[in-house]
């Protein structure tokens, strides 16, 4: 480096790469500066200023020097790995490769590039490149511990894990006898621990057990050799062996719901569908009485059984488990025993039983058969879990009587509140259950998680405005919505884009679904450091773990749901499209002079204060943005806030395409994702990818409402096209000719054919009814009456719910969706409003069908004082937060 220059130019050029590494820029720059004063044209010295500029965000200056450094001096290995680092920096990571790959053409033995191209490759997952440059890092530098690691590591990322176990004891055949040293025994048993796992994976089970056994000495983490321990133990059949660690192992730690999991597997008294005989139930519930004397202080030990406890005996337990929780107050009690709601008549049991203990505490202020008396508490939480019992079992008004007089027994606890709002949420009392969370929200203003469940209550309200002035509140000062979106809080994200999609801000709807996507690409550009320091510090079971994990990181339900939300965005925009300048001018021109004042006057404040908050935000992140060192990091202002130019695509179709390849590849398995690809196909003309599409959907589920809807939305579509003229339409249609005789629902059947017997196995069913009135509409248009009335002769009946014994089939959002039907696709306002009536009575706390014990009629119970957004206590939601005191507040009312 820097060999072409005189010694003194060479020492400067020194000082630069060393101030480049101790990130002392401006020192870097003058000593840049004082060698090019002399030799103007040296390439290496002007990719290095270049490279130095680039890391004071001033990339384009970069990108110019360095390209210029390169041309003055193609042969330069440093000019070719500055221009890849310049690359890697941009993330523009395959042309960062085809850099370190010209620089290793000129110096193939560079350990640095070698070592900067390996991390590169397995961040891009280039593993077959990625054993290349381990190897022949592992050949330039031997004694380096590092270079076998990653090499071994790289082997087995690429699927060969025998190799990586050869490469390991060849590195172990280097030690000595006595390795390793105090200060490097966590990092040594950490790699023996890795290579015991490699070994296992292979399917080497008794090899694997014998190296354990051997290097127990040199493993520091006893927990974790105990773990793989027994988990080879029982992959090798030594059951009894398992058993005995896994009670050491409970010893250790009596409350680790995998080690009773394990224990019974070894008794051969597991079984993953959870449905035991008489017998084996006879024989765990002596297991757990056996471990309760010895763990008594144990919840675990306690709580299993009731999964497989049946009748009186599970009546027994789940009485001895409940009233200890009572007596101590605590709140997530319910959510303990939720489970048991899905093992068929436990539920009723559970009712049973609690009820007893309310009434014997109501009236004696004991439990039954007992003799010491209970605290006041103790009738206060035993109404709480009532409560919650009759939320989950629909029972709506019972659950909120239940939880009222658990609020006049004790107004002060927190718990009640929230609880009562997501009673009046699931009853579908929207803005009532918002005004609820804010009132918890102020008992309590230091509690973030209070203050997040009450801003989710307010985005399904559709109340954005107030719930981001409520989740800034535990944000930094400054930019605050920024600094919601660096936290990388998507379940706020996702939230408020789904309530600005209901309202039809398509804008701001797109901003923060794309925002929850660019944290996935954050996610993924994280993984980069850790690809050396994992390495470094030989956490290598946890590295492949990661690596695996970032691997189906788009699986994750967020992404999917901001895809979801993503594409159905695109959908709108291509099935509306904004209008044009030209479109709106014309609009205007046909307005009366005054009216056009007027609109003119409005646009013009729309804009002088767009400007005046994009000036305080300026200022604000300027005074803000000045570190401890006096230098400035000042973040641009978002200059799309509303997501105006989101909007203002070519071809939202390309756009949505781009998202839904990435729910194909990994969310196969989700109906949502088929029947994007199917609208969203349809919509392009992709005749045989759309057919693909319908071919999942019929895979997934042949019975599925949407399913049904797309096989004959396509043929109806299909069978109205002209005749095929091309080559091209030619063999779609044959392709389609042949398949469409083994889709099973078409055999031999007209489509009006298959819509009716569709009808016929699924009569009982509001979505299927309404989804055979959609495809009749759609097929026979003059048959619009006859549609309504398949949809208004559904009946509500009732049906069995698992444990929780018959209720009511009808879902609210069910019912809301056919309440849309009737109005956005048959178009019949008359049907809808008689719908909107009808589900009235089903849904009485419903805000959307007005319900008349809703927030939405002035004299209903949650809203006497005449106010739509009143809570329980006729406090709206301004009163709350007075009393609060939070001024901020005061001049933001919420809407309805």
């Amino acid at each position: 480096m820097g060999a072409s220059l005189p010694p003194k130019e060479a020492n400067l050029f020194k000082l630069i790469v060393k101030s480049y590494e101790t990130k002392q820029y401006k020192k870097g720059l003058k000593a840049a500066d004082a060698i090019l004063k002399k030799f103007p044209d040296h390439g290496e010295t002007l990719s290095m200023k270049g490279l130095t500029l680039n890391c004071m965000d001033r990339k384009s200056e970069a990108y110019e020097l360095v390209r210029i450094g390169l041309k003055n001096d193609l042969k330069s290995h440093v000019c070719w790995h500055v221009y890849g680092l310049l690359y890697r920096s941009d993330r523009e990571y395959r042309e960062a490769i085809k850099c370190y790959r010209n620089a290793l053409r000129i110096d193939p033995d560079n350990i640095e590039i070698l070592r900067d191209l390996s991390l590169l490759q397995a961040q891009m997952r280039d593993l077959t490149g990625f054993v290349e440059t381990r190897q022949q890092l592992l050949t330039l530098k031997p004694n380096h511990r590092m270079n076998w690691i990653g090499f071994a590591v790289a082997q087995h990322l690429n699927a060969n894990a025998i190799k990586a176990v050869e490469i390991l004891e060849a590195y172990e055949g280097t030690l000595e006898d006595d390795y390793p040293p105090d200060n490097e025994r966590c990092e040594h048993g950490e790699m023996l621990l890795y290579k015991i796992s490699l070994l296992e994976e292979c399917n080497l089970i008794e090899r694997a057990l014998e190296e354990l056994h051997k290097k127990e000495t040199k493993i520091v983490d006893k927990l974790d050799y105990k773990e793989q321990e027994v988990s080879l133990l029982v992959k090798l059949d030594h059951l009894e062996e398992g058993a005995e660690l896994y009670r050491i192992l409970l010893s250790m730690n009596p409350d680790n719901y995998r080690y009773y999991q394990g224990l019974q597997k070894c008794l051969g008294l597991y079984a993953e569908n959870a449905q035991y005989s008489p017998d084996e139930i006879e024989r765990l519930d002596d297991l757990y009485k056996s471990l309760g004397q010895k763990y008594s202080w144990s919840s675990a030990v306690k709580r299993i059984p009731l999964d497989f406890l049946q009748d009186d005996k599970f009546r027994e337990a789940a009485d001895n488990y409940i009233r200890p929780l009572l007596t101590k107050g605590v709140p997530s009690l319910f959510s303990d025993l939720s489970p048991l709601y899905d093992h068929p008549g436990k539920a009723d049991i559970l009712e049973q039983l609690i009820l007893e203990l309310e009434h014997s505490i109501r009236t004696t202020g004991r439990y039954p058969g007992r003799a010491e008396k209970e605290p006041p508490s103790t009738l206060l939480w035993a109404l709480f879990l009532l409560a919650q019992h009759y939320d989950r079992r629909g029972q709506y008004d019972i659950a909120l009587s239940k939880i009222d007089e658990a609020m006049e027994h004790t107004p002060t606890v927190i718990d009640l509140y929230s609880a009562k709002s997501r009673v009046l949420k699931h009853a579908g009392d929207l803005p009532a259950a918002a005004a609820l969370a804010d009132e918890a929200r102020c008992m309590d203003l230091a509690d973030r998680y209070i203050n997040s469940d009450c801003v989710k209550r307010m985005l399904q309200a559709d109340q954005v405005p107030l719930a981001e002035k409520t989740a800034v509140l535990f944000t930094k000062d400054g930019d605050q919505h920024n600094n919601l979106h660096d936290m990388q809080c998507m379940w706020y994200e996702l939230a408020s884009g789904e309530s600005y999609f209901r309202q039809g801000d398509l804008g701001r709807a797109l901003k923060k679904f794309l925002a929850v996507e660019k944290h996935y690409a954050d996610i993924t550009e994280d993984q980069f450091d850790f690809h050396s320091y994992c390495l470094r510090k030989m956490t290598l079971r946890a590295y492949v773990e990661m690596l695996r994990f970032q691997d189906r990181l788009h699986s994750h339900a967020y992404f999917h749901k901001a895809a979801v939300g993503a594409i159905r965005c695109y959908l709108k925009l291509y099935d509306s499209p904004l209008k044009s300048t030209s479109e709106e001018d014309d609009e205007m021109s046909k307005l009366l002079p005054s009216q056009k004042k007027k609109m003119r006057q409005k646009q013009r404040k729309a804009e002088a204060r767009a400007k005046k908050e994009a000036e305080g935000k300026n200022e604000e992140s300027s005074v803000s943005g000045v570190s401890k060192s006096g230098k400035r990091h000042v973040k641009p202002v978002d200059p799309d806030p509303h997501g105006e130019k989101l909007l203002q695509v070519e071809d939202p179709m390309l756009e949505a395409t781009k998202y839904l390849k990435l729910l194909q590849k990994n969310s196969p398995e989700s109906l949502e994702t088929h029947l994007l690809s199917f609208e969203v196909n349809m919509r392009k003309q992709k005749i045989l990818l759309a057919f693909q599409a319908l071919k999942q959907l019929l895979r997934l589920n042949s019975e599925h409402p949407d399913s049904h809807r797309s096989l004959i939305k396509f043929f109806h579509k299909v069978g109205s096209m002209p005749a095929p003229v091309t080559d091209n339409e030619k063999l779609i249609w044959s392709v389609l000719e042949a398949e469409r005789p083994l889709i099973s629902q078409l055999q031999g059947k007209s489509l009006i054919e298959a819509n009716k017997n569709f009808l016929e196995k699924h009569q009982d069913s509001l979505m299927h009814r309404a989804a055979v009135a959609e495809m009749l509409y759609t097929m026979e248009p003059e048959k619009k009456s006859e549609a309504i009335k398949l949809i208004e002769e559904s009946t509500n009946n009732m049906v069995p719910n698992g444990s929780l014994g018959p209720v009511k089939e009808w879902k609210l959002k069910d019912c809301i969706t056919v309440n849309k039907l009737l109005e956005t696709i048959i178009v019949d306002p008359v049907a809808a409003l008689r719908w909107k009536e009808r589900c009235a009575e089903y849904f009485p706390y419903s805000t959307y069908f007005e319900g008349n014990r809703s927030s939405a009629v002035p004299n209903s119970a949650y809203n006497q004082n005449g106010s739509a957004n009143h809570s329980e206590g006729g406090q709206s939601a301004e009163s709350i937060a007075v009393n609060g005191k939070l001024e901020a507040f005061k001049d933001l009312t919420v809407q309805p």
